[in-house]
C-alpha cells in the first residue's frame, strides 16, 4: 500500500482532533448556526463566496440549505455567488476579478442577510472586497479560513479558523463545519 494514503488520512484526523479540543471554536460554530437560523427565520438570504475548492464548498453548503440536508422540508434561501458564469465573466472583464464577489454582494445583499466568505488563507482580495461590500450593507459576515485567519481577522462578525495551514485539510474541515451548520439550522427551523 502507498504510505501516502495513510499519511493524508492521519493528517485529516489530527486536524479534526485539534478542532474537537477547541471549545471556543466549537462554540463559534454554534453561534454561526444560531445567527443563520435567526436570519433565515426572518426571511433573509444566505450568500456564499469562495475561489477554487472554496467555491465548491460554498456551492455545496448552499445546496444543502436550499435543497435539503437530512429533512424533507421547505427550501431555504442560500446562493453561491459564482454560479452565474455570465455575471462572473462580465464583472471580471469590466471591473477585474477582485471585484466579482463585491459587485454581486452589492446587487443581491441587503441588511440582515448573511455572507459566508470562504478563503483558506484569509487573504484572497476578491473575498476581502466581498466582506467590505457586505459590511457596507449591514450584512452579517461569517468567515471560514485556516491558520491565523490572514486579512479576514477583524473584518468578520464570526471567523471560523481551522487549526491548519494545509489547504486540503482546511477545505475538508470547512465542508465538515458546513454540514454541521446545515444540520443545526435545519433542526432548529423544521424539527417538530
Amino acid at each position: 500500500m502507498n504510505p501516502l494514503i495513510k499519511e493524508r488520512i492521519t493528517e485529516s484526523i489530527l486536524v479534526k482532533q485539534t478542532f474537537l479540543l477547541d471549545e471556543k471554536l466549537m462554540e463559534k460554530v454554534q453561534q454561526v448556526a444560531d445567527v443563520t437560523t435567526i436570519a433565515l427565520k426572518a426571511d433573509k438570504k444566505i450568500l456564499l463566496c469562495g475561489n477554487g475548492g472554496s467555491a465548491s464548498d460554498a456551492q455545496h453548503i448552499a445546496a444543502e440549505l436550499s435543497g435539503r440536508y437530512y429533512m424533507d422540508r421547505e427550501p431555504l434561501y442560500a446562493e453561491a455567488l459564482h454560479t452565474n458564469s455570465s455575471s462572473v465573466t462580465a464583472i471580471a472583464n469590466d471591473y477585474g476579478y477582485d471585484e466579482v464577489f463585491a459587485r454581486l454582494v452589492k446587487s443581491k445583499g441587503r441588511q440582515g442577510d448573511i455572507l459566508y466568505a470562504l478563503s483558506t488563507s484569509g487573504n484572497s482580495p476578491g473575498i476581502i472586497n466581498a466582506i467590505k461590500a457586505a459590511k457596507e450593507r449591514f450584512m452579517v459576515v461569517v468567515g471560514m479560513t485556516g491558520g491565523n485567519g490572514g486579512k479576514m481577522n477583524g473584518s468578520c462578525d464570526y471567523l471560523i479558523k481551522i487549526p491548519s495551514v494545509d489547504t486540503p485539510r482546511i477545505q475538508e474541515c470547512h465542508i465538515m463545519v458546513g454540514h454541521i451548520i446545515c444540520e443545526l439550522v435545519e433542526t432548529a427551523i423544521f424539527k417538530k
